[in-house]
This record gives structure tokens, C-alpha cells and sequence, in this order.
């Protein structure tokens, strides 16, 4: 009986689209940079890693986020290098990977935060009007080209951390002018201009790339009523987005507790949106002043340490799994290693970063081997809390001698390059 049972269940997936319920990964915007710089990665056996992405795909990730600037040429920041050809080519290796993709536009030349959101330079005179347009044709040529290059995101970030608005204007007139920022006091005008910009990025996105889902992304987990007041705002002005975004820096944002409540008064305000925690991340070396009071208190129960990282990203994760809205967990920067690096003429960014999920230091002076993997890596895909990858069910046939899918229902844009198992014409096959 349960053969036959799993055997019905067998048939009915080969002739079915399926799509996985939970996503879990990263942010690894700087890979490319890394590898061509010379970065060494170590796993956590000690021996060097030689293809980035099948040691994330062997820690049990399924998904990946890239950034992407307009002109990051005018950024200033050696950083900031993902103009479209880079991010399409990076998007291309992903999903030739078989992992998810989320697309991240910053609309702007350099980083977007709550506290900068510079319009970009070829876009400083247009008014209001013109801005409109731009960011749909914009956002629309850029998905045209992302697939196109078999880049298609499967998750599209129409900003980012867009809290109190987006495409300011330039950073001198908007420190003497606050007329574009949204608060939760500003104007209507101030949110219906920022309104009208998501509506023209959101319809781009519809047209280009119907199947992804669009992610607002807000880093107001720490302050529950900026968050919802936020949210309120989207839904009564009838915003089309599928899912919520968070970022969350404990040393930024608070507490796990902290976020809890977030997660908890999101769910009960019934936006009908899942969450995702697109940015999060944790110190494992030189406790920074980023660690206000709460963080203090924080670092004595998950101590700034490789083990300490472990603890708070296995706590991250046991919180999240009682949270059946929660469908994705992201660690930002997780790529960053600067091991090997010639830091006078190679360096990839301007200092590091103590939160990456390998040792980004260029020595051992952490207590831990330069470049090697953080044991919090291994967590992560507690995330998927058992999910089998199988939950929506698309009527699509998976009988096509050219498509092929991977074994929790993404759809690949040839045949795949990476060893396992995949879905072809109906069949399991066995890629050597």
C-alpha cells in the first residue's frame, strides 16, 4: 500500500510543476570580485574550495541575492561593482547552479539605506514625471536583459530598505530639502510620489517576469510601529507585492525577541504577505561599536566568536521555524574573505567584514584558519525544517526533452552543468 501510495505520488509530480516552499542562502553580491581577486575559501574540512557555489549547495542552500546599481562606476566605494553585466553574468552561474535568485535594484549608483537613497547621476534632472517613466523603463530593461542572459529572477527587490522612500534626489539638495523622504508625518504628496515609483517598478516587473515574486524590503524590525504603519500604507494604497522583506542585525535591531514581536504583529495585522529575512548576519571576531546596549547584552549570550556565531544563527533559526509566514533567511555578505588577497593592489572592499561566513581576515589572529567556513554555516538549512522543496502546484508538464527541473521543482535554463539529480521528460536522470 505505501508503495503504491509513493508511487501515485511519483506520477503525479512528474507531470506537475512544483516550487519550493522555503528559501535559505545569501547575499554574495562580492563573489565574483573575490574569485577574480584571488580570494582562497577553505571548507570546513580545511581543504580548498575550488567551486564557491557547489559548497553552498552541498551546506543543504537553496537560493542566492545579488544587488544591482545603476552606474556603480560613480559610487566611489571599490565595492560597489554590480553594474548589469556583472550581476547578469553572476545571476547566469546561480541559476545554471540550481539555486533561486533574488534581484535586488538599489536604483541608485551607490548603496541604498534608509539613510541613503541618492537618485542616480544620469537621472539627477528628471522631474517627477520623467522619474516615473524612467524607473519602469529602466527596471523593465534590465529584466528584459536578465532573462535574456538565462538570469530570470525568481524574486524581485523593488528597492532597497526603501523605509522612508526612495530616489531622494541628489545627497546636497536632499540635505537641504527633505521634500521626497516618507515619514510617518511627511506629506501625501511625499507618499504618493513614492507610491507612484513602486506601481511603475512593480508593473515592469509584472510584464518582464510574471512568475517572480516581488519583495518590499523594510529594516524597521527593530521599531514595530514605523513597520506597520509602513505596511498599512501599502496595502490602503493597493501596492502590488508579494512578500514582506526584513533586514535584521541583531546589533542594529535588537533582540531575537525583538524581531519576534515584528514577526508576530506582521502576521496579525493579516497583510496576506509572506516574510522574508532577506539581511541578517552576526560577528564572529572585534565586537564593533555597531553594538549599542542591546547589543552588549546580546554578545553575552552569543559571544563574538566562530562558536558564538554558531549559537546565535542556530537560535535565529529555531525562532523563524515557528513561524509558518517565514519563507526565506538570507545572510548578507556571507562571501567575504579577503584570504590571499594583495591588499595594496587586490583588495575587494575597504576593510572587513568580521560577519561573513568564513574568516575574512587574511590571517589566523581570530583563533580561527584565514579563509575557512564558519561552523554557523552548518545551520542554515535547519531553515528548510524538513521541507521536501514540494508545496505549490503549478499545472505545467514536466514531459519536454529540453526542459529540465531539479529535484524541488525549479525550472533550469538548459541542461544542467552541476553532478545530481534532475527532473528530464518525466524522469529522474542522473547528471555525472
Amino acid at each position: 500500500m505505501k508503495r503504491l501510495i509513493l508511487c501515485a505520488f511519483w506520477a503525479f509530480c512528474m507531470t506537475t510543476m512544483v516550487s519550493a516552499q522555503k528559501y535559505v542562502g545569501g547575499d554574495i553580491s562580492l563573489l565574483t570580485k573575490y574569485e577574480t581577486n584571488g580570494a582562497q575559501y577553505y571548507d570546513l574540512d580545511g581543504k580548498a574550495i575550488t567551486n564557491m557555489l557547489g559548497f553552498f549547495k552541498q551546506q543543504g542552500l537553496n537560493s542566492m541575492r545579488v544587488r544591482l546599481f545603476v552606474d556603480p562606476s560613480k559610487s566611489g566605494d571599490i565595492a560597489a561593482c554590480q553594474d548589469l553585466e556583472y550581476v547578469k553574468a553572476l545571476g547566469k552561474r546561480i541559476k545554471d547552479a540550481g539555486f533561486s535568485l533574488i534581484l535586488d535594484f538599489h536604483y541608485s549608483d551607490t548603496w541604498a539605506d534608509p539613510g541613503k537613497q541618492w537618485t542616480p547621476d544620469a537621472w539627477k534632472s528628471l522631474a517627477d514625471a520623467q522619474l516615473y517613466e524612467k524607473i519602469y523603463a529602466y527596471t523593465k530593461d534590465c529584466l528584459q536583459q536578465m532573462v535574456a542572459a538565462g538570469a530570470t529572477p525568481d524574486f524581485i527587490q523593488t528597492g532597497n530598505e526603501i523605509s522612508y522612500g526612495m530616489l531622494w534626489g541628489t545627497e546636497s539638495a536632499v540635505g537641504k530639502n527633505d521634500t521626497n523622504r516618507c515619514y510617518t508625518n511627511s506629506s501625501a504628496a511625499n507618499w504618493n510620489r513614492f507610491f507612484t515609483l513602486l506601481k511603475k517598478a512593480g508593473q515592469a516587473c509584472r510584464e518582464v517576469c510574471p512568475n517572480a515574486k516581488i519583495i518590499l524590503h523594510s529594516e524597521r524590525a527593530g521599531n514595530t510601529n514605523v513597520l506597520t504603519d509602513y505596511f498599512d500604507r501599502m496595502k490602503s494604497n493597493s501596492i502590488d507585492y508579494d512578500i514582506i522583506g526584513l533586514s535584521y542585525y541583531p546589533y542594529h535591531h535588537g533582540t531575537l525577541a525583538k524581531l519576534e514581536t515584528a514577526l508576530n504583529t506582521l502576521e496579525s495585522k493579516n497583510y496576506g504577505k509572506d516574510i522574508m529575512i532577506v539581511e541578517t548576519g552576526y560577528y564572529y571576531a572585534w565586537q564593533t561599536s555597531d553594538f549599542g546596549s542591546e547589543g552588549a547584552d546580546l554578545s553575552k549570550t552569543y559571544p563574538i566568536s566562530p562558536a558564538g556565531q554558531q549559537a546565535f544563527t542556530k537560535a535565529l533559526v529555531d525562532m523563524l521555524n515557528k513561524h509558518k509566514s517565514v519563507k526565506g533567511l538570507y545572510w548578507w555578505w556571507m562571501e567575504a574573505c579577503e584570504n590571499g588577497l594583495d591588499w595594496s593592489t587586490k583588495r575587494v572592499s575597504d576593510g572587513w567584514y568580521n560577519a561573513s561566513l568564513f574568516n575574512d581576515s587574511n590571517t589566523s589572529d581570530v583563533g580561527y584558519p584565514a579563509g575557512k567556513a564558519m561552523p554557523a554555516i552548518t545551520e542554515l538549512k535547519n531553515f528548510l525544517d524538513g521541507e521536501t522543496g514540494i508545496n505549490t502546484i503549478n499545472r505545467e508538464p514536466l514531459t519536454s526533452n529540453h526542459i529540465w527541473y531539479t529535484l524541488d521543482g525549479r525550472r533550469l535554463t538548459g541542461k544542467p552543468t552541476m553532478k545530481g539529480v534532475y527532473i528530464n521528460n518525466g524522469k529522474k536522470v542522473l547528471v555525472k
